[in-house]
């Protein structure tokens, strides 16, 4: 079996995952950013709306892992709930394809969204631009949008109804916070809709 010659870069991997984190959770307007959208989402719910998520890449899957939680389980049995993740391929490649990339959450966003849906808009820097016309459509059509971004929040964080930003320039860190306020979104949704759960 070979060794690692040098094991210190992972510790600091760890360390620098740590600061990551304890800096957001040490700023009180993201603890409170957290809990109202949680309240956004938890009233979307009550008044028989849904919840559409999206995101290139890495955010992508973050968007897809919020919606399945949802719609399956999280940690006990309960009801499913309205959650959409904007990740079907032949949407995808059917708007790339015949409007541009740029469109490709905003035309998914104008067929299914309405007044009263809540659009969870994942970015890492803030500017991806179709994430940033999913949000425009999304406001278009009387939505609640909330924005899980990074670095200095870019154009996005002006546009959402609630902006949580991960201080880091790095798209992993920034990620490794953006999966724990979706697990955190969840838990405060099954806590408000099914708190025999808890």
């Amino acid at each position: 079996m070979s060794q690692i010659i040098d094991a210190q870069y992972i510790n600091n991997s760890f360390q620098d995952a740590h600061k990551v984190l304890t800096t957001f959770i040490n700023n009180p307007h993201n603890i409170h950013s957290v809990n109202s959208a949680i309240q956004l989402m938890v009233d979307a719910y009550k008044a028989n709306g849904k919840v559409f998520s999206c995101g290139n890449g890495g955010s992508m899957c973050d968007a897809m892992h919020f919606a399945e939680e949802l719609t399956g389980r999280f940690r006990k049995e309960r009801a499913p709930l309205a959650a959409m993740a904007i990740n079907d391929p032949s949407h995808l490649t059917c708007v790339a394809n015949d409007y541009g990339y740029d469109f490709v959450f905003s035309r998914y966003v104008e067929a299914w969204g309405n007044r009263g849906d809540v659009l969870l808009a994942i970015s890492t820097s803030g500017n991806s631009p179709n994430v940033i016309n999913a949000v425009e459509s999304a406001k278009k059509k009387g939505m609640k949008v909330v924005g899980l971004l990074g670095k200095n929040g870019g154009k996005l964080k002006d546009m959402v109804d609630i902006s949580l930003v991960v201080d880091s320039q790095v798209s992993d860190r920034i990620q490794e916070v953006h999966i724990k306020c979706i697990h955190i979104f969840i838990e405060g949704i099954e806590r408000n809709i099914f708190p025999e759960n808890y």
